[in-house]
């Protein structure tokens, strides 16, 4: 890993990541180099390339997202006004990662689900179950929210998940939910629900196409593993 132990200013201009930025696009910066351009400023003896070295090797880029604006201000060379950049910034991301033109999607494979909820889903602290509204031509018609916490039978009921399909006409429903381990491999308690849910499909005419368990950037996919017809 570089160490940036020099001040911004003493780099060559091509190197220094403002400059990089704008010449070689967003894309080619480090995720130390974006975060520096953020807080703009270090303190002394630490450049902000160093503040942004150190803030992201502490709690990695995760603690951008769950970390709240006292606790990332309370770091050394951030302060209060530069942790809310740093939020406003991680939370305009999001914002633009889920605008509704996300929900013109096709859902062609697990591939795409996982294009389109692991940057929402892979960091939470708690289990989310989620389910994708589809028409009969696999375009997404919403994502709809249905428990939070771990996954049982109770809080998964197939009477809530069912409800929003209809209300919403849809055709096929995905179902999909984190692991906060990371591991998406699915517990016996996933099998069972999933089985159930598919079930009740089934009788109502509401297709379940797949379920969809995102990790810490990897996905198990049952349709994949031969677990869903």
């Amino acid at each position: 890993m570089t160490e940036y132990n020099i001040k911004i200013k003493d780099l060559p201009e091509e190197e220094r990541p403002r400059e990089r930025m704008i010449k070689c696009g967003p894309q080619a910066l480090s995720n130390t180099e974006l975060l520096a351009i953020i807080i703009r400023t270090g303190v002394k003896g630490e450049s902000a390339l160093k503040v942004a070295q150190n803030l992201i090797s502490q709690g990695g880029l995760e603690s951008l997202i769950d970390g709240s604006i006292e606790e990332l201000a309370a770091f050394k060379g951030i302060g209060m006004s530069k942790a809310v950049l740093i939020k406003a910034a991680v939370e305009l991301g999001n914002r633009l990662y889920n605008m509704p033109e996300k929900k013109k999607f096709y859902i062609k494979s697990p591939a795409d689900v996982s294009a389109i909820l692991m940057g929402d889903m892979r960091y939470l602290k708690k289990e989310y179950f989620k389910i994708i509204l589809l028409n009969i031509k696999n375009n997404i018609i919403a994502v709809e929210d249905i428990s939070v916490g771990s996954l049982n039978s109770s809080l998964v009921h197939p009477r809530e998940i069912f409800r929003a399909a209809i209300k919403k006409s849809s055709a096929a429903i995905i179902l999909v939910h984190n692991h906060p381990s990371g591991d998406p491999t699915p517990s016996n308690e996933d099998v069972e629900v999933t089985n159930r849910i598919e079930e009740c499909g089934v009788i109502l005419g509401i297709q379940v196409l797949d379920h969809v368990i995102i990790g810490d950037g990897s996905y198990y996919s049952f349709k994949d593993k031969g677990l869903m017809e």
